[in-house]
């Protein structure tokens, strides 16, 4: 099978694994995924992948590590930086010492320096793995910033030790002092010099757009590119290609924040396209894992020399001391004998330290990391049970995650973390606030000429805060929608009520009524039965389309078409009207259990009204979309200068602020794109 075939089948997989997860989404996507990898390995077809460690990391941890750096919080790494530096170095050197002792001990035909290369390799946690599995959970925020921080540096931290403990194996020498100081040089080097080549990389950026290229496809195409140059340029000069392109991303996130004419398009599709990569990339990662367990597993398991029952303890005794080790490291050494008063972090419970603890499975790296140990020493002689070294990191990564797929949603379970609690409502409080002064500046600028464009744009945040002050109430989502529902239902009584008096006043007839209360009806069911109005809706689109397409043939064409233009004129005012009563019985029987849910439906009959009330010559329409674009800019510049003003009184924290900034941006992009559409 050509490799274009296999991997068209691996995408394929990727997505069928997420369709699989909507149905049983009590299993996580990375195992589904591995899953799906074993089943294709199984099909005898010669859809074998060999996994190359070194293409590996190019083609997978760069770019996946670079998206995670420009995402990460870096407020908060900043702020746990002593607890992610003591899980991240502390950690990974202990482990390397503890769990490689106890390996020897437990395989004495093992070399000491080959178990250190093991549980060297073991020490990394799979941060992607934890996000998946986390998504079904409610984990602290704290601890998920913690364990990204962890992910992000620890792999470096372990693979320099994995690479000095392979070379002690290899020649039999090991020297302390030469390998605290190449550990030193690689790390800080590798960061430093991604964070160098990352800024020039930027300034390069800068440079074609002063010289008038601000196409966004070639931007993208650099960006993209970015992580592949930085991790081959430091793993070229020796130092750590992984800390380079998590500099890299962190130097790229500090530009975007801090560019002052942001290309909204650029960000869109910047996001978008990492989105869709990192999607692709995390999946195929654990659909090759699974790919490769069938070989890694059925060479030992198919060989006389090994008990497969002693190789299973092997695997049970190797993960129980990686996670008793992360809990004492966890609870004593962090938690109990870390005290800094700037970081104000209480000494946890034995369940956030248990969730820490689970959460640090293991995944792509350490595979990736257990493939690329040499098959010969110095000597010439085989690497020292290369394969059981193999086959017991595959087992430890599936036992990982099974464990924290089962126990992680069973400790998690009913997770109340007062500082997230309080950080989400101050950021809907801030959503509150800069959607009142966008009000607050729109109204500022009503003149007679422009009262029905800025009457629009101040209805359209109106809605926004009614849903905002709504979603904030204790109403549960059953009774919201019981409210919702009684509300909606006594607007469309007032609407029959209305359509009934105009028929006796004889201001309509009994067809045009019809219609009306017909239309009426509709609404009625798609507010009760939402079902039934799609069938409705596709039987009345079908029924009108009929009537149109034949009156194409009808003779005295211009006559009829006359005719519906006044008909229309007409049935549209009534429509008008129509809201307006909805308007007036909702507000007649609101009170304070549906104040938020009937400002919410008034709104949406408001905009129904403004969009009858639209003039319809292109001249009107050109001036008032022109004095819509201008209040609504306006609106946008209100609502960044209230986040800024939000940041300077400390209200909201920084990564607070770059998510409004952030969700303010994307409104603006889509608003043009459809100001556009209807320009």
């Amino acid at each position: 099978m050509n490799m274009f075939l296999i991997l068209l089948i691996l995408l394929l997989l990727v997505g069928i694994s997420d369709i699989l997860n909507h149905f049983i989404p009590f299993i996580p996507v990375p195992l589904i995924q591995i899953a799906l990898g074993l089943a294709f390995a199984a099909v005898p077809v010669g859809a074998h992948v060999p996994l190359q460690p070194e293409l590996f990391f190019v083609l997978f941890i760069a770019p996946l590590l670079f998206h995670d750096g420009r995402n990460v919080s870096r407020e908060a790494m900043w702020r746990l930086r002593n607890p992610i530096l003591l899980l991240a170095l502390g950690l990974v050197f202990v482990t390397v010492f503890a769990v490689g002792y106890i390996t020897h001990l437990m395989i004495p035909s093992l070399p000491l320096a080959a178990a250190f290369a093991l549980a060297a390799i073991l020490s990394p946690t799979d941060v992607v793995a934890v996000s998946a599995i986390s998504e079904r959970v409610k984990i602290s925020r704290v601890i998920m910033n913690l364990l990204q921080g962890e992910g992000l540096l620890n792999d470096a931290s372990s693979l320099v030790a994995f690479k000095f403990a392979i070379v002690a194996a290899v020649t039999g020498s090991f020297s302390l002092a030469e390998a605290s100081g190449s550990f030193l040089l690689i790390s800080i080097g590798g960061f430093l010099g991604g964070a160098l080549l990352a800024f020039f990389i930027i300034r390069f950026r800068v440079l074609i757009r002063r010289l008038g290229m601000e196409d966004v496809t070639v931007h993208m195409l650099i960006q993209i590119l970015t992580p592949f140059f930085i991790y081959l340029t430091a793993e070229h000069f020796h130092l750590s290609g992984i800390l380079a392109v998590v500099a890299g991303g962190m130097v790229h996130a500090v530009e975007r924040e801090r560019e002052q004419s942001p290309n909204l398009s650029y960000q869109i599709v910047s996001r978008s396209t990492w989105t869709v990569l990192a999607y692709i990339l995390n999946g195929l990662v654990f659909v090759l894992l699974g790919q490769q367990m069938p070989a890694v597993l059925g060479e030992i398991w198919t060989s006389p020399a090994f008990n497969n029952g002693t190789v299973i303890l092997y695997i049970v005794v190797v993960t129980a001391a990686l996670l008793l080790l992360r809990f004492l490291w966890v609870y004593v050494v962090w938690w109990a004998g870390w005290k800094s008063k700037k970081q104000r972090l209480a000494k946890p419970s034995l369940k956030h330290t248990a969730i820490t603890t689970i959460s640090g499975v293991r995944g792509a790296v350490t595979l990736a990391g257990a493939f690329s140990i040499p098959y010969t020493i110095a000597s010439g002689a085989p690497f020292p049970d290369r394969s059981l070294l193999i086959f017991i990191a595959a087992g430890v990564i599936l036992l990982t995650l099974v464990i924290a797929s089962v126990f992680l949603p069973l400790l998690a379970k009913q997770e109340g973390n007062e500082a997230d609690r309080s950080e989400r409502k101050a950021e809907k409080n801030a959503s509150i606030f800069i959607r009142e002064a966008a009000v607050q500046s729109v109204r500022e600028e009503v003149n007679d000429e422009n009262r029905e464009a800025a009457a629009a744009v101040i209805d359209n945040y109106q809605n926004m805060l009614h849903q905002l002050k709504a979603e904030e109430s204790e109403i549960d989502s059953l009774e919201f929608k019981r409210i919702e529902t009684e509300t909606r239902m006594k607007a469309l009584e007032a609407e029959t009520e209305y359509i009934n008096a105009l028929m006796k006043s004889k201001r309509i007839d009994q067809e045009m009524a019809f219609l009306f209360l017909e239309y009426i009806h509709r609404m009625e069911i798609a507010v009760t039965d939402k079902m039934k109005f799609r069938f409705l809706n596709l039987w009345t689109l079908f029924r009108k389309g009929a009537p149109r397409f034949l009156f194409l043939f009808y003779p005295n064409k211009e006559k009829r078409r006359k005719q519906r233009i006044n008909r229309y004129a007409k049935i549209r005012q009534i429509k008008i009207e129509m809201a307006e009563a909805a308007i007036r019985a909702i507000k007649s029987g609101m009170t304070e259990e549906n104040r938020e849910i009937s400002f919410l439906v008034i709104s949406e009959y408001r905009k129904f009204i403004r969009i009858l009330s639209r003039p319809k010559n292109m001249e009107a329409s050109l001036k008032y979309t022109r004095m819509e674009r201008e209040l609504q800019e306006k609106a946008f510049q209100a609502e960044r200068n209230a986040v800024q003003a939000l940041f300077e009184r400390g209200k909201i924290s920084r990564e607070t602020a770059r998510k409004l900034r952030r969700q303010i941006n994307i409104r603006e992009v889509y608003w043009m794109e459809e100001h556009q559409l209807h320009a």
